[in-house]
């Protein structure tokens, strides 16, 4: 408790109006060779796409960045969408450094009976993945 206030681990800012904008929770956030990195938007970006259902953009360690950007995407199954296709469409929205370095596509839900994503779950899911297909490309 600081001042009788609990910290949740929300990040966010205040504009000059006074309004309050959520970015995402500290735990979430990513350090990609120095800069911080929201999964929430990263997230909304690939979201926009039409084929995309759901995502969860998470961190794996990198020995250069220290983490690299991994987005795990739930397609519409009729969509004949591409990783590549995808890469670009994401590129046209956000700073390089943001874009994910891999992408994996799935057909299960990332999300639970409540509608909240299982970002942990899929954070160990993608890293145990990754020290086993360490070297394959993404």
């Amino acid at each position: 408790y600081e001042g009788g206030w609990e910290s949740l681990g929300d990040m966010g800012w205040l504009d000059e109006d006074g309004y309050l904008y959520l970015a995402d929770r500290d735990t979430d956030m990513l350090l990609v060779g120095g800069a911080n990195v929201y999964p929430a938007e990263v997230e909304a970006a690939i979201s926009e796409h039409p084929s995309v259902l759901s995502c969860a953009v998470v961190g794996l360690p990198d020995d250069d960045l220290g983490q690299r950007p991994h987005a795990v995407v739930q397609t519409d199954p009729a969509a004949d969408l591409t990783i590549e296709d995808l890469r670009a469409f994401v590129e046209q929205r956000l700073v390089r450094y943001k874009v994910p370095r891999s992408f994996r596509f799935v057909t299960e839900a990332l999300r639970d009976d409540a509608g909240k994503l299982r970002r942990g779950a899929v954070r160990r899911q993608e890293i145990a993945i990754a020290a086993e297909t360490e070297g394959e490309p993404a």
